[in-house]
């Protein structure tokens, strides 16, 4: 399956279930996240990566939804977020803390994160919260693009779920897997730690750093956990 089939049926899957009704729900779920710390957490997470910078950024937050990261930008000059689903961008017309972003141009952009084209060195900051090896493959070929759409300097932020989450069925086949990676040289094992993360459906500190490598050089990577899930955090600065 090529690049383009797998973003197409990804977009569409995404399209037919975020419709009006789920979009709604999700929207006020942003309102009742605020007391999770987790959550807040992510927002201050975000915050701190703009803060590495000593400039004002054109941003692009990838599968943006009803915008629920936007508030936790600092320093934007311009913000755009792409997402599969026309209604959860309707919703990010009128995001939570709305008013932290006046002045801000804003692009809502309707597109597939496989497919989609921006202009090469477009953003400072590309960062993607709860998509990439989660709903969304994350592998090389993504990499390259979020590569080409960074300026020099620019910046990757993303969240992952790391394939030892709890979330994930523990099947035996994948505890055996999960040994034989942990125990044995990694030279020995690239396959077999490929199988167990999917090929990028899931993702731990090994595959980040072997898909970055030379791309990207990692500025921080760290584990965190959520209700849901245990996830990676990562920033990477573009080479």
């Amino acid at each position: 399956m090529t690049a383009n089939q797998d973003g197409g049926r990804w977009a569409e899957r995404a399209a037919a279930l975020y419709d009006a009704d789920y979009a709604r729900k999700y929207r006020d779920r942003d309102e009742s996240l605020q007391a999770v710390q987790s959550n807040r957490d992510l927002v201050a997470w975000l915050g701190g990566v703009c803060d590495r910078f000593d400039h004002p950024l054109d941003v692009l937050d990838l599968g943006c939804g009803t915008g629920r990261y936007f508030w936790g930008l600092r320093k934007v000059a311009t913000l755009t977020g792409l997402d599969a689903s026309g209604p959860m961008l309707e919703e990010a017309r009128t995001p939570i803390h709305a008013e932290r972003l006046a002045g801000i141009p804003i692009a809502l952009v309707k597109g597939d994160l496989l497919n989609h084209v921006f202009a090469p060195a477009s953003f400072d900051l590309v960062y993607s919260i709860g998509v990439l090896a989660e709903h969304v493959p994350l592998n090389r070929s993504f990499i390259e693009r979020v590569h080409g759409w960074l300026k020099p300097g620019g910046r990757f932020a993303f969240t992952t779920v790391h394939p030892s989450s709890p979330s994930i069925a523990r099947t035996l086949p994948r505890r055996l897997a999960s040994l034989a990676v942990d125990a044995l040289p990694q030279a020995l094992t690239p396959a077999l730690h490929h199988r167990l993360v999917g090929g990028g459906t899931y993702a731990d500190e090994r595959w980040i750093a072997t898909i970055l490598d030379g791309r990207f050089a990692v500025e921080s990577l760290e584990r965190f956990q959520t209700d849901v899930h245990l996830h990676g955090r990562c920033v990477a600065v573009k080479r």
